[in-house]
């Protein structure tokens, strides 16, 4: 199975881009954030047939979706939203006892506490799934940098939203649900491991960015994974999709 998850910053702008790479490397899960679209506006060209797909979001602002490959499972997924759900963040879908979710944390800068809060439920969430036998594969933008390593030493900076200490032990309060890391697990020492650069000085050719979307999945779906690898040359959004190709 193959999962991939990407900020597109924008579907309309990145729609041709979009379908060319879906269509490319024919995911099985694709998660998207920061739709930056209700569901009006959502391009027809990205609306694959085959794919069964929730697209939730608000005009020009956040925005997730979730899209799952037809005849992947032998049951529809049912898409729902969790109740902590918050200015369209996070959709997901149930098949049988796996539940895959596409999550997009706000970044904090205009509510700092929100953020806060949002992660807080998020890890109650996982735990409450874990309790009762559920499997999960949480695919998002976190916005939180889970360590130094995950941030180019020359993009360090103490006390800056997404390298907080605060921000990192929530992240961690969430893997503690019983969730891996898939990327940092199958490469454990890169310290060039970054999915999103600032759209200038050339930091992105450059490499100098911050790790701050994720594949986190249960033990069992982890330790199965062949591969979780950055696409660094896809697209012109500030992020990279990242993918999880496992057994």
């Amino acid at each position: 199975m193959k999962i991939a998850t990407w900020n597109v910053n924008g579907v309309r702008a990145r729609q041709a881009q979009l379908r060319e790479w879906m269509e490319r490397d024919r995911p099985d899960v694709v998660c998207l954030q920061e739709l930056k679209a209700e569901l009006s506006q959502i391009p027809e060209q990205v609306k694959l047939e085959d794919y069964h797909a929730y697209w939730h979001g608000f005009r020009a602002y956040s925005g997730v979706s979730l899209h799952v490959r037809k005849g992947l499972f032998d049951a529809e997924p049912a898409f729902s939203h969790p109740e902590f759900d918050m200015e369209s963040r996070i959709v997901q879908a149930e098949v049988g006892r796996l539940v895959l979710a596409s999550v997009y944390v706000p970044n904090g800068g205009k509510d700092y506490e929100a953020k806060l809060g949002f992660m807080i439920k998020l890890a109650a969430w996982a735990k409450e799934l874990h309790r009762d036998g559920r499997e999960l594969v949480l695919c998002g933008d976190m916005n939180i940098t889970r360590t130094d390593m995950d941030v180019h030493p020359t993009e360090r900076k103490p006390g800056v939203i997404g390298q907080r200490e605060e921000e990192r032990e929530l992240l961690d309060k969430l893997l503690a649900q019983h969730l891996v890391d898939v990327g940092r697990a199958l490469d454990p020492d890169n310290p060039n491991l970054f999915t999103w650069w600032a759209p200038w000085r050339n930091l992105r050719s450059r490499n100098i960015g911050w790790r701050l979307d994720y594949v986190l999945a249960s033990p069992t779906i982890a330790e199965r994974a062949a591969s979780c690898v950055v696409l660094a040359d896809v697209g012109t959004s500030d992020h990279a999709p990242v993918v999880m190709t496992g057994a």
